[in-house]
């Protein structure tokens, strides 16, 4: 479920794009993301590293927001949620397939990153859809399916939650040096859900019978009888 910034590229009027700048130009600034952060990504700096021309990158990005936006699309991979039939279980693991998406980048490159994005209309735009929708959009499968399943009350405010689950992940990977821990994402999940389930005590049994049942497969599988 990764996805690019919308209308962040531009392409040179009349002539093909070259993929693989593109490609260089990508790559570079996640290089320089990485090492420098954001106040490191200039024109110049991912022309020069890239091997092409400041012109070339400026005609695919007008401004260095876009470029970023580009490049950390490409990094963020938000994966589908898993569907095992377990409520408590699919959106934990969720949180800690998006945490370790957004782990891939220097928290205040994100705020930093924001922080120009803000105040333009098209870049925040661009930012909601490159960044937060991508979250919200696989939340809200899960918690589609958890309502059909009955585990969530049918008066939950669906909206409500995935904003909550969205902006606790967001809040703390751009604010955050650490990010988010794997043991403050569980209790995060299990908060919303003992607000929002229709039976709490049930999910949280149902999910450790499944984990029982996948250690006794995995100590299944390593026996080998003499």
């Amino acid at each position: 479920m990764g996805q690019r910034s919308a209308g962040a590229a531009k392409g040179a009027s009349g002539r093909p794009r070259d993929r693989q700048i593109d490609q260089s130009v990508i790559e570079t600034t996640l290089a320089i993301l990485d090492a420098e952060g954001y106040a490191g990504v200039s024109f110049e700096a991912v022309a020069r590293r890239a091997g092409t021309s400041r012109p070339a990158v400026y005609r695919r990005w007008s401004t260095r927001a876009a470029l970023v936006l580009a490049a950390v699309g490409e990094r963020l991979d938000i994966p589908d949620p898993p569907d095992t039939g377990c409520t408590l279980c699919d959106i934990g693991e969720s949180f800690d397939l998006f945490l370790a998406s957004y782990r891939t980048i220097r928290p205040e490159s994100l705020s930093a990153l924001y922080a120009e994005c803000a105040t333009d209309p098209d870049l925040r735009a661009s930012y909601l859809e490159t960044i937060i929708e991508p979250t919200r959009t696989a939340v809200g499968i899960a918690v589609d399916r958890a309502i059909a399943r009955g585990d969530l009350r049918p008066d939950s405010n669906r909206e409500v939650l995935l904003d909550l689950v969205g902006s606790l992940v967001h809040y703390r990977s751009m604010f955050s040096p650490d990010h988010l821990s794997d043991d403050d994402a569980w209790s995060a999940v299990e908060t919303l859900l003992r607000g929002a389930a229709r039976d709490y005590p049930a999910l949280l049994a149902h999910s450790e019978e499944l984990e029982r049942q996948h250690l006794d497969a995995s100590h299944g599988q390593h026996h080998h009888p003499h």
